[in-house]
């Protein structure tokens, strides 16, 4: 006895209004993203490929010449000097951060958890602001009379009977860039941390202390570790900011340090730009993988 076996029903065919709907609603999408595209591709990316080309021209006292030479990048990698000055350039970087994030930290505690009313939270954050109303070569500079050997910083210490002589290296020295920088970048790792504290649910913390957890438990364990994207993001921000700072450097230093960004400012001025251009993608890369290494260890897509 032959047995009938049902074949499936075929799919009927997609009716052609349907695949135009698609179509139309790829391309809808294609068009918004393009404007954002078309200013990135210009405005970012077009810049970085021609730094990345300039930096394998050659070039004399007086001319650029277009070429593929590697000799601009022998000579970054090659030189003590230059190795000295990106360790100088991580010093400064390593030292502005961990002083930010503890201050910064600190500052968006207490606004977040100790400051009850969102009235008085804006107030005081749009206090911590103000100084950001001026030119960071302003504020900057404004640390000279204050550090500087007849300041008045020295002028106190000399009045108390502290010292007997004028402190010399509060101004044009480590000291000075790194207390500048700190003044300059507090702000950029408080925002983000405000901003991550603010959103963790104050339920989390009751239950923790219900359960019988003390101020710093809650802190260690419920706090910072919903905290952490927001210290990345301002990780992010000031890492980049010092890596790239030079006018901080070679003022607050008195010209006596030395960065990788004041290095190719030199450059520049002496018309090298192929070895400023070799620099400046040696530094970009060194800036990417410091940013790959915190977006692996910390996942900030949450807060953005």
């Amino acid at each position: 006895m032959a047995i009938a076996v049902e074949q499936p029903a075929a799919s009927p065919a997609r009716p052609a209004g349907a695949r135009l709907v698609s179509v139309l609603g790829r391309l809808a999408a294609y068009l918004q993203a393009a404007p954002l595209a078309l200013i990135l591709g210009v405005f970012l990316l077009a810049p970085i490929l021609m730094i990345v080309a300039v930096s394998f021209w050659d070039y004399d006292f007086a001319r650029l010449y277009p070429d593929f030479v590697l000799t601009n990048y022998a000579e970054t990698l090659g030189s003590w000097v230059t190795w000295r000055t990106y360790l100088n350039t991580l010093k400064y970087a390593a030292i502005v951060w961990a002083l930010t994030l503890f201050i910064g930290f600190w500052v968006a505690y207490f606004l977040a958890f100790h400051v009850r009313t969102a009235t008085m939270q804006m107030v005081l954050f749009l206090v911590c602001t103000v100084p950001f109303l001026t030119s960071n070569i302003i504020r900057m500079i404004s640390w000279i009379p204050v550090l500087g050997r007849n300041g008045l910083v020295n002028a106190t210490l000399i009045e108390m009977g502290l010292v007997s002589t004028p402190v010399e290296w509060l101004l044009y020295s480590d000291f000075a860039v790194v207390l500048a920088m700190v003044h300059l970048y507090t702000l950029f790792m408080v925002t983000p941390i405000f901003n991550t504290l603010m959103r963790i649910d104050r339920a989390l913390i009751e239950a923790a202390r219900d359960a019988g957890a003390n101020g710093w438990q809650v802190l260690s364990n419920v706090v910072l570790p919903l905290a952490k994207p927001g210290m990345a993001i301002g990780t992010i921000f000031v890492v980049t900011l010092v890596m790239a700072d030079f006018i901080t450097v070679q003022v607050m230093s008195g010209g006596q340090s030395a960065s990788v960004a004041l290095m190719m400012r030199n450059q520049m001025s002496l018309l090298q730009y192929p070895a400023a251009a070799a620099n400046a993608v040696v530094l970009l890369v060194l800036v990417l993988l410091m940013v790959a290494g915190i977006l692996r260890v910390v996942d900030i897509r949450k807060e953005l």
